[in-house]
């Protein structure tokens, strides 16, 4: 059973989205005739023992008005109503295809449940881009917290300890729930039409960035000039030997070797690594300073 095919069971008119379509399904359900106890509890052993789909509809229709009664209770979500009837009327034939007439419950009162699970399920994946509800108490408090507020604004302390006993969840859970139910979406990236005094509260303007920080980048690059210009004080205080030998072996592209170096001053290999190493002590000593 699928929700257009009740739509289409009795001549109803469609739930097209429009007002007009609405009324007219309003207006065709409130006539359905409701069933006696005999009738229900015949159709449901219809239903149960032979799968007669003639019997589930016959149990459908008359309980559509109740569908609608139950989805305006939810109309201050924001969402269509013509929507919430159709998930309701899912729900509905949820709970007929499960129902046993050898219970001893009418069917009005086994569906409710399904009907309002369908609506629940259908508010919380689409009243908000991200889910505001999630965990099962979560779920109870988005559901149960408006109808607990006495006046409109932020809750107040005692009536934060109020409803969290009356709906035996933890305080901290009504101060989150409070928190997303009055918050709202924002488009991630700035519009087209949005201006620029604006533009600030994109959330793609305001998220982390793994870079560096303007205040870091600015750090790193004044001590990388200090160092810079460290080195080359350092460099400019040795004799010009050793600065010869450091800037050829350490600073330019093409570097020389230990032997091509003592070639050129005539002096061993280890004369110029001493050198070096002696230039090296002199220039760390003025970073150190």
């Amino acid at each position: 059973m699928g929700t257009q095919l009740v739509a289409s069971m009795n001549n109803l008119p469609a739930l097209t989205g429009s007002p007009s379509s609405l009324e007219a399904y309003i207006a065709a359900a409130h006539k359905i005739p409701m069933l006696s106890l005999e009738q229900e509890q015949q159709y449901a052993r219809e239903l149960r023992d032979t799968g007669d789909l003639n019997a589930a509809q016959q149990l459908v229709l008359p309980h559509l008005r109740f569908v609608i009664k139950i989805a305006n209770n939810y109309a201050g979500y924001g969402l269509a109503i013509a929507d919430l009837i159709q998930e309701g009327n899912i729900g509905l034939m949820k709970a007929v295809k499960r129902f046993d007439p050898d219970v001893g419950v009418r069917l009005v009162s086994f569906a409710v449940h399904w009907i309002k699970a369908e609506i629940h399920e259908y508010i919380l994946k689409n009243w908000r881009i991200v889910k505001v509800a999630t965990t099962k108490a979560q779920r109870k408090l988005f559901f149960k917290l408006r109808s607990q507020k006495n006046r409109l604004g932020w809750f107040r302390h005692d009536e934060v300890v109020d409803v969290a006993k009356t709906l035996g969840v933890t305080e901290q859970n009504v101060l989150e729930m409070e928190n997303r139910l009055n918050s709202h979406d924002m488009s991630f990236d700035m519009g087209v039409d949005d201006d620029e005094d604006s533009a600030y509260q994109s959330p793609s303007l305001t998220l982390a960035s793994d870079g560096p920080s303007p205040e870091l980048m600015l750090e790193q690059l004044d001590a990388q000039a200090n160092a810079q210009q460290q080195l080359i004080e350092a460099l400019e205080s040795l004799d010009e030997r050793s600065r010869q030998i450091v800037s050829r072996r350490w600073l330019e592209d093409k570097k020389a070797t230990l032997h091509e170096l003592a070639d050129e001053y005539g002096v061993s290999a280890e004369r110029i690594r001493q050198i070096e190493k002696n230039a090296f002590n002199k220039i760390k000593a003025r970073f150190v300073a």
